[in-house]
This record gives C-alpha cells, structure tokens and sequence, in this order.
C-alpha cells in the first residue's frame, strides 16, 4: 500500500512538473486519435445521416455491416491493417508500417462505424413528419437533411464522442500497426503497457491517470449532452 501512495505522488509530481517525455506522448496520442476522428467524421456523419433517412435495396446488409463494425474486436483491425502495410501487403509500397499514418488508418477503421452508427440511430430518432413538412414547405433535399441533423445534433456529438473514446483508449490495433517506437508512434495506452513492464511505474500512472481524466471529461460531455445530471438517479 505504501509503494503505492508513493507511485501515486511520483506520477502526479510527474504530470505537475511537465516532464517532457510524458508531455510528447500526450500530445501525440491527442493528435493521432484526433485526426482519425476528423476523418471519421467526415465520413460517418453523412453515411450515417444517409442511412438514417433513405430507404433502398440492400440497406438491411449496409446497417448489419455497420452494426458488426461496431463490435468488431480493435486487435482484429489492427491486425487487417498491419496485414495490408506489410511489405508483402497490397499497400506496402506505401510506407506506411510503424508510422503515424498507419495508427490514424486502425483508428479511422475503429471510430468510423461508431460514429455513423450512431448518427443513424439519431436521425432514426427524430420525426419523420420533420423531413415531410420541410419538403412539402419547399425545401430542397439538402436543406431537409441539414434540418434533421441539427435536430439530431446532441446524438450526433454524443457520436463524435463515442468514437474520440474508443481510439484515445485502444492499445491492441495500435502496438501492432506503430510498434510502439519513442519518439514516433508511443502513446498513452502503449506506453502503459511498456513502462509497466520496464518497471516504471510513476510513469505508467501518471499515464493512466492522464487517460483516466480524458476518459472522464469525454464521459461527462455525454452525459451533460444528454441533458443528465448527477443529481438526478
């Protein structure tokens, strides 16, 4: 119990003091994670809007691929990724094994399907007569759709969340497609897993405890996007 009082003071003096090292890798896991969910978006947000509005042949299949993404297990994904960048890959003459982009590229594939399953189950939510009024008033197909969504909009930011926490706290996908390299393509999860094996356990707290804070400020913006209150039961 005292080793651990004393690796709980030494990982806060580590964050208070901005050490570097924890500092880089902080900066880098933000950076990563968030550029995968700006592509994430990007995509996931009209796709899933799409689905959560049309009706064609063989969205069944579209929302069952997606829902299967959803679940689908990060290690897997990383696997598939690392497969495809190997030298003997279809994709390796791009370069891209053990660098940054092939950890934005696992995260994109991780993040996407919840972020557009989600902003479906949203737009899913809101009135259909919405959509049918707007038309019938004059507006254009776009208009009715940017309509919606903003009517979805506190689902559809609880589904850029939810995909920003499901990259920032992955390790699986990313140790296989970074390899874990300091300096280049460490972040928060993999460094815990490193420097708890080196023994560095100040480190690897203070990594955890910055992790264990991002993941509570995400948690709690969905909670107060959903119009909830800690005091409520």
């Amino acid at each position: 119990m005292k080793d651990l009082l004393q690796g709980v003071v030494q990982a806060f003096g580590l964050i208070f003091s901005f050490d570097p090292a924890l500092y880089e890798i902080i900066w880098f896991s933000l950076y990563v994670s968030g550029v995968a969910l700006l592509f994430s978006t990007l995509v996931g947000i009209p796709l899933g809007a799409f689905l959560g509005l049309k009706r064609f042949w063989g969205r069944r299949l579209v929302t069952a691929l997606l829902y299967t993404g959803m679940g689908f297990p990060p290690v897997v994904v990383g696997l598939f990724v690392y497969l495809m960048l190997s030298r003997s890959g279809p994709l390796g003459q791009l370069g891209w094994l053990f660098t940054p982009r092939a950890i934005i590229l696992a995260q994109v594939i991780i993040s996407f399907p919840l972020v557009a399953g989600f902003t479906m189950a949203a737009v899913m939510g809101v009135d259909p007569n919405l959509r049918r009024q707007l038309v019938s008033l004059g507006a254009t197909d776009w208009q009715a759709t940017l309509a919606t969504l903003a009517e979805a909009r506190v689902g559809v930011v609880v589904a850029i969340i939810a995909g920003f926490g499901s990259v920032i706290s992955e390790v699986g996908a990313v140790i296989l497609v970074g390899g874990n390299i300091e300096g280049k393509t460490r972040t928060l999860t993999t460094a815990i897993v490193l420097e708890t094996a080196k023994g560095n356990f100040d480190l690897a707290m203070a990594l955890g405890a910055v992790l264990l804070l991002i993941s509570f400020f995400i948690n709690l913006a969905m909670i107060r996007l959903q119009g909830k209150d800690f005091s409520s039961a």
